[in-house]
Order: C-alpha cells, then structure tokens, then sequence
C-alpha cells in the first residue's frame, strides 16, 4: 500500500508532532492540500492541529472540507464496534 504523503494520520502523539508534519507536507512546492484524518478519541487532537497549522503557522490556510463518518471495526471477541471518524482538509489559498 502507498502512503499519501498528502495525508496526516492523527493518533497519541502530541499536537505539535501533526502540526509538524502539515508544515513539512506543504513545504513541496506542487503541494495545494493536505488532509487531517482521524478516528475516535483522536479527532479532538486533529480539530486542534488544523487550528494550530491555521491561525498560529500558515495563515493562509482553510478548511476546505470538513467530513465526517463512521466505520464498523471487528472486535477481537466477535462482534463489531461503530467509530466515529473524521478527514479535514486544510487547502493553500
């Protein structure tokens, strides 16, 4: 599987390490958008990158799109678990 380099995935990290990594995805020249994604309690860590990257780094930024989902996960003892999951994309004027 290729990894986008145009995707952060957010996890446990603290918020500067995604802040981060949006900065250096957008340092590509050819590089119009990035997105945020994340999953569960992850989600209030990405909604805090994207305002972070916005307001205090690149303030030519903004949220062109704002989605929101849920997935279905097998558990390991049978069974599925609904997650809540969420993409914002952050777009360079």
């Amino acid at each position: 599987m290729l990894k986008d380099p145009n995707i952060v995935y957010i996890g446990r990290k603290p918020v500067m390490s995604y802040v981060l990594a949006v900065i250096t995805s957008f340092n590509s020249p050819d590089t119009k958008d990035v997105t945020v994604k994340a999953r569960g309690r992850s989600m209030t860590t990405a909604v805090d990158v994207a305002e972070v990257v916005k307001r205090r780094f690149m303030k030519d930024l903004k949220a062109s799109k704002i989605t929101i989902g849920t997935e279905e996960l097998q558990q390991e003892e049978g069974g599925t678990r609904n997650v809540s999951t969420m993409e914002i994309m952050l777009t360079r004027d």
